[in-house]
């Protein structure tokens, strides 16, 4: 006895899409919609070109309503034209106002407007796990989204210029070559961070500069053009203090930084500062490490006499030492 067949029928879900969208789908979402108009493709002509004959581009986003935009220092560094790309398909030559290679920040303005911005956000609020959400141009591909989370945050990174960036925002939202310079926003759409690198070949470790460092930069690149900061012109490496001269001298910082050179010139030639001397402290504050040495040289030491402990075969000495403002290195 043959069975009767059955009545052939598509399945149709019998719901909206918007009903498969969960609150993650729709908090970002929300997000992308808010922030996207204000995020822009950066073309650069370069003098120097690389060795395949190509231009640099990169990302960045408008935070002012009239054209001033952040992007990354390397983006822009030694153009000879820039221009910014917004996603409504306007192109705008931009002027670079002022760029920080040692936090890789720099400030562009495009004319017209009013234009969509974004809010820098305060990043001490971020916390590990929150979403993240990155907008920009990898590859050429304008206007990309990729989301993931905040994976680590206090982190520091080498910048290009050799300063150390604090308080970096580590996050596995994909980032490629392009992200430079575009937005890592919230849900809200406020700006977190500043896109800046990648670990090759490592997957899901990308950086970004916190948004309060941003905003810091951005204020004195738009009022200066530049960040200011002192130098005493020493090269120097990071080295153990010997425990005898350490308890001797009652040194309280296991290392200090050894001058492998000394600039002629310099601030460190003047105050007699010596090859092979082991710094361990400026104006009794301690130095075990070339980083801490150029965190404490700072705007307002330009100018200032300050004190320059050091270990001289095996002497502890003073030195008083005049800062000088500097190209941004040590």
């Amino acid at each position: 006895m043959a069975s009767a067949s059955l009545p052939l029928r598509r399945l149709t879900p019998d719901y909206d899409d918007d009903e498969l969208l969960d609150a993650y789908s729709r908090a970002v979402i929300g997000a992308v919609e808010m922030a996207g108009p204000a995020v822009v493709g950066i073309e650069v002509e370069s003098s120097a070109p690389d060795a395949h004959g190509r231009q640099g581009a990169g990302s960045g986003f408008l935070f002012t309503p009239d054209g001033l935009i952040v992007t990354n220092s390397h983006v822009v560094n030694g153009a000879r034209r820039v221009a910014a790309g917004l996603p409504d398909g306007r192109r705008f030559d931009a002027d670079v106002i002022g760029e920080d290679p040692a936090t890789d920040l720099a400030v562009l303005r495009i004319g017209g407007g009013p234009f969509s911005f974004l809010d820098l956000g305060d990043s001490s609020t971020v916390r590990v796990g929150q979403v993240a959400i990155a907008l920009g141009n990898p590859y050429g591909f304008q206007h990309s989204v990729t989301t993931g989370v905040v994976s680590a945050l206090g982190r520091s990174l080498r910048s290009r210029s050799g300063r150390l960036i604090d308080d970096v925002i580590q996050t596995d939202a994909a980032l490629n070559p392009g992200n430079s310079g575009g937005p890592l926003v919230t849900t809200r759409g406020q700006v977190i961070g500043v896109n800046t690198a990648i670990i090759l070949p490592a997957q899901g470790i990308c950086f970004a500069i916190a948004s309060n460092i941003v905003r810091f930069v951005v204020t004195r690149l738009i009022k200066d053009g530049r960040i200011r900061r002192s130098y005493i012109g020493v090269a120097g490496e990071k080295i153990i203090v010997p425990r005898l001269l350490a308890r001797t001298h009652a040194i309280a910082v296991p290392s200090g930084v050894r001058v492998a050179s000394v600039e002629p010139h310099s601030p460190a030639s003047a105050a007699g500062v010596q090859e092979g001397d082991l710094i361990v402290a400026l104006d009794d504050l301690p130095t075990p490490g070339v980083d801490e040495l150029h965190r404490l040289l700072d705007e307002d030491r330009i100018g200032t006499p300050g004190q320059l402990t050091v270990l001289r075969r095996g002497e502890l000495r003073r030195v008083v030492i005049v800062p000088r403002e500097g190209p941004g290195k040590g």
